[in-house]
């Protein structure tokens, strides 16, 4: 059993530093776009300058958003064991939701990527860029606010079942409210480089517990039973 438990909690931590560091690779490797997004003269630029970055970026932060559930599926399971679950019950399906829709938008940039490939101009990328503006923000605001009502549902919820040490956790909770606030913010400083550290300094130390057996089940101890 206590192998079983060892094995289960070293699948959790890889999950919660691979998901994160998943999403900050992505986000970093993304050309840097200058001004309000979605702004379509800047897409177009970076796109007409390597449309294969543009494409393996845009990939990798959609799996990424999938391993960012992975990580949150660790901490729902977390709180299932002690006795937590209600608000990771109520925020997963949001975090699932909210995730799903910012994988959308790497998606919607392949439209631009399309129109380079079938030998556009650089305004006509643009143009292809400026064709998705109704959709893109929408999509980005609606996914930020489904996404942070799950986010802060966790975040409450370890506040409540500190997970280790009280100093880490609350480490880790910063982290999860500047992630979830981070998507509001239609700025690439924001969406390129704060999310992706946010979501480094929520999950690693929330790993880092797990790792250092200071969960409270660690140490041969035994699992705390479900309540209700």
């Amino acid at each position: 059993m206590a192998s079983a438990n060892r094995n289960v909690d070293r699948w959790r931590t890889v999950t919660l530093v691979a998901g994160p560091a998943a999403l900050l690779a992505a986000l970093f490797a993304h050309p840097y776009l200058s001004g309000r997004l979605p702004n379509a003269a800047e897409v177009a630029a970076a796109v007409a300058g390597g449309t294969t970055r543009w494409g393996l970026v845009h990939l990798a932060t959609s799996v990424a958003s999938g391993l960012i559930v992975l990580a949150f599926l660790v901490l729902r399971s977390y709180l299932r064991e002690v006795g937590q679950d209600r608000l990771g019950t109520f925020g997963f399906p949001f975090v699932v939701i909210g995730s799903t829709l910012f994988a959308v938008l790497p998606g919607m940039e392949f439209a631009p990527l399309a129109a380079a490939e079938t030998g556009a101009a650089t305004a006509g990328i643009e143009a292809a860029q400026e064709a998705l503006a109704p959709w893109f923000l929408p999509v980005l605001l609606g996914g930020a606010v489904i996404f942070a009502i799950g986010v802060l549902s966790f975040a409450r919820a370890l506040l409540l079942v500190p997970l280790g040490d009280r100093a880490i956790t609350r480490v880790a909770v910063v982290g999860l409210i500047v992630f979830a606030l981070s998507r509001f913010v239609p700025l690439a400083a924001a969406q390129l480089y704060v999310q992706g550290v946010a979501a480094i300094v929520a999950m690693w130390p929330l790993a880092y517990a797990l790792r250092s057996q200071h969960a409270p089940y660690a140490a041969g101890a035994s699992r705390p039973m479900q309540a209700g």
